[in-house]
Parts: structure tokens; C-alpha cells; sequence
């Protein structure tokens, strides 16, 4: 009896796409906002509970990025890409130790994020808002 051993490969599109999310969170880590704006396409979206439906990339700088101030780390749990879409689970830590966990599905087009959509864990869970644990 022979053995068949299979490796499943990465499309390339698929491996870009998990770089470009990965890098997404390190933006945030790093608080540097050029990286963000290499990767997120014209006509970016960004959609969580607190309020935000599908806002533009202005609104976002505005209400979201501030956050990266107030974020120290992510450890991403489960990050799964299939082709242009990507979904990610993550404990968030804030600089003063509080827990943040979330997860996110992205819409990647081109190399770039065309659309963020956030689900919090439980309570409203994002670096501005948090208990300590």
C-alpha cells in the first residue's frame, strides 16, 4: 500500500490578502497611519455596533483610528482568508492592561481592504471602552 501525501498551498491572491490583514493590525500596533492608507482601497468601508454603518474612510480616521492610541497589542486567535474575503478572531490589549476581543470580516479587492466590518465580543468591546480584567 503507497502513501499520497498532499499539501494544500495558498493561492497567491490568498497569501497577499492575509499579509494585508495582518498588516491592518500592525498599523494599529505601531500607530502609524500611512500603513493604513497603503492598504485600504478607495471607497472603504468600516461597519461596527457603535454606531458606525458602512462610514467612509474620513469617518473612520475620525472615530476609529484614535483607538491605536489607546491599543498596545493584538494577538490574532484564527485568522481564515478565502479568496477576497477574510475573517479574523483576536484578543485586543489596551496600553493599561484592559482585554478587548472582537472579530472582523474583511472584503479585500486588488491587494487592498474595501470593507471592515466589526463584531464585538461580549459588552461594547473596543480600546475606548473596556473593563479591566
Amino acid at each position: 500500500m503507497s502513501t499520497i501525501a498532499c499539501f494544500a498551498q495558498k493561492s497567491p491572491d490568498v497569501a497577499m490578502n492575509e499579509t494585508v490583514v495582518r498588516k491592518y493590525y500592525t498599523a494599529y500596533e505601531t500607530k502609524d497611519w500611512h500603513i493604513l492608507e497603503q492598504i485600504l482601497a478607495d471607497g472603504f468601508t468600516f461597519t461596527s455596533p457603535a454606531g458606525d454603518d458602512h462610514i467612509n474612510l474620513k469617518l473612520y480616521k475620525e472615530r476609529c483610528w484614535p483607538n491605536s492610541e489607546n491599543t498596545r497589542k493584538f494577538d490574532l486567535e484564527k485568522v481564515i482568508v478565502a479568496g477576497d474575503d477574510a475573517y479574523v478572531t483576536y484578543n485586543g490589549w489596551t496600553n493599561d492592561g484592559r482585554l478587548f476581543r472582537n472579530t472582523e470580516r474583511f472584503r479585500l479587492k486588488d491587494g487592498k481592504i474595501v470593507e471592515n466590518e466589526c463584531f464585538f465580543g461580549t459588552g461594547v468591546n473596543f480600546p475606548n471602552n473596556q473593563t479591566k480584567k
